[in-house]
């Protein structure tokens, strides 16, 4: 489906199950990559050797028995969305599955009662819960994963999934956090930090590349954090990564709290002048006033965050600085938010999240005396205005950059590329770039982009060590298992191209030789990306 944000995309995934020509949507109120853990060694009485095939694509989500929902819990608009949605799935009759942050934070809540929940460590018993919730049973799912009585990271990394872009991996390398930011509910339900073994994060990034990943994400609640439960330390890790690391592909860090950055500053900008790391980071400030972090708990001072970002200025040229900052967060006065806006002036951050406080239950910050609603709406648009006051990327016009493509743009006009700096940058619709790195000129900017034109007779490299996957394939399938479905993995997807308009894959069989009982691989799990943007117009999303 091609339309303006926020978009809906509705994904259909064939499962060997129990439940005949039933259909079950998977609802997603936050872009994300949902695991779906049908893995070999799942074991559930009631089910056969389970199947995962390719997803076919439908539009009408009301076609589904069942919608699993997930969630959001950093702000107030995300969790009324949530339980706008159950109500409409309620309206619906529909079996419901309840999964994200909400209801691990807050499982006892009167809109919740009655239905089933998977915590946010128990995704990968998400098949189970809906076959449980079909047969009409609340299933509950809710505690922590823990091995030799050490907390665990999370789901297991090597579960097979569904990329939103089959050129692009999603890593999380650690669940939770060592803060207790006073204004955040995620702590609530995400818990303190966890982190992933290097090996495995190791091993995920090979099988990406293995599977035609051109650019990797690392993602958590704070990746500078990594490694501190578990004896290591984020440098380690990277420089591990980046052995892996074909050429031309690339590696974008993520959010990442001034605190622990600052103990690896000289290794941290060792790694971001790599050819094969996007020199960015996303280093939240929140505010430019002491008084107003010291209510916030966030365990650094202005001194340290400027520190960070002078030195990485200095030793990463051209590096590019993303933030977020809080608008009227109780006891913000109007001096602590001119220093605030003295800051994006002085730093002219190019990408800048601005958020309007919200009050989220149960936090120390929602008890505090609110800054009143018009105050807090006010200061949020002048420090929007600040923002577009400058234009970032005049100054490139001219420049020959290297770029890697990786998706379309939201109007269709443009391929989306990004250079060493992950400066976003458009260029010519051309099914040749797609998954490629290429040399373009800069011959125009706006507050967000850069447009670029390929350099004729440019060379364009393939960063790519395998065949990327086919839109809505499943990724991390053994080879066992692939050989196991043989041909007809490969026939399912050919029969559902992404996405067909009036979709009828909803119901339709596969007959599999390979076992006594002849099932017929039925309408059994179906996911429904609904991509929000949880931030306000005046923001860049990366």
């Amino acid at each position: 489906m091609k339309s303006s944000a926020p978009q809906t995309l509705y994904r259909f995934i064939y499962s060997l199950g129990m439940h005949g020509s039933q259909a079950c949507a998977v609802y997603s109120t936050k872009e994300t990559n949902l695991v779906l853990p049908l893995q070999e060694d799942f074991h559930l009485p009631s089910v056969r050797p389970p199947a995962l095939l390719p997803a076919c694509w439908f539009e009408n989500a009301s076609d589904a028995d069942l919608w699993l929902l997930n969630s959001c819990t950093v702000k107030n608009p995300a969790e009324d969305h949530f339980r706008n949605s159950i109500k409409k799935a309620h309206e619906e009759n529909k079996k419901v599955v309840l999964a994200g942050c909400v209801p691990q934070a807050q499982p006892r809540q009167d809109y919740l009662k009655g239905l089933s929940i998977i915590g946010v460590q128990q995704i990968d018993r998400v098949v189970e819960v809906v076959e449980e919730t079909i047969k009409g049973h609340s299933v509950r799912l809710l505690g922590q994963k823990k091995e030799s009585g050490k907390r665990l990271g999370g789901a297991r990394l090597d579960l097979p999934k569904i990329r939103k872009n089959p050129l692009i991996e999603i890593i999380s390398i650690n669940t939770g956090c060592l803060n207790a930011c006073t204004y955040c509910k995620t702590k609530h339900a995400r818990g303190n930090l966890a982190s992933y073994p290097i090996d495995e994060l190791v091993e995920r990034a090979k099988q990406s590349f293995q599977e035609g990943v051109c650019e990797i994400w690392l993602t958590s609640e704070d990746t500078g954090a990594y490694g501190r439960d578990i004896g290591t330390d984020l440098p380690t890790l990277l420089w591990k990564l980046v052995e892996v690391i074909p050429e031309g592909a690339m590696l974008r860090l993520g959010m990442t709290n001034p605190p622990y950055i600052l103990e690896h500053l000289e290794e941290m900008a060792k790694i971001l002048n790599h050819p094969r790391v996007y020199a960015f980071l996303h280093i939240p400030v929140q505010s430019a006033s002491d008084s107003v972090l010291m209510d916030m708990k966030r365990e650094y001072c202005v001194a340290d965050f400027k520190r960070v970002v002078d030195f990485l200025k200095e030793k990463v040229p051209g590096i590019t600085i993303a933030t977020d900052i809080i608008c009227g967060f109780p006891g913000e006065t109007d001096q602590d938010f001119q220093e605030t806006v003295k800051l994006v002036e002085e730093y002219k951050f190019p990408s800048l999240f601005i958020n309007q406080f919200y009050p989220r239950p149960g936090t120390p910050a929602a008890k505090a005396k609110q800054v009143p609603a018009h105050v807090k709406k006010q200061r949020t648009k002048d420090l929007s205005r600040v923002f577009h006051s400058y234009n970032p990327y005049d100054h490139k016009i001219g420049e020959r950059q290297q770029v890697l493509v990786t998706e379309e743009s939201f109007d269709s006009k443009f391929y989306v590329a990004h250079n060493r700096f992950y400066e976003q940058v458009l260029v010519p619709k051309n099914p040749a770039f797609m998954g490629k790195m290429v040399e373009v000129d800069i011959y125009e900017s706006g507050k967000h982009f850069l447009k670029g034109q390929p350099v004729s007779e440019t060379r364009v490299y393939t960063p790519s060590i395998c065949k990327p996957l086919a839109k809505g394939e499943v990724s991390g399938l053994t080879t066992e298992f692939r050989n196991r479905l043989g041909d007809r993995l490969n026939s399912t997807s050919g029969t559902c191209p992404a996405p067909p308009q009036g979709s009828a894959c909803s119901r339709m069989a596969l007959q599999t030789s390979q076992y006594d009982c002849a099932l017929k691989v039925a309408a059994g799990l179906a996911l429904i990306a609904l991509l929000l943007h949880f931030w306000p117009e005046s923001m860049f999303t990366m």
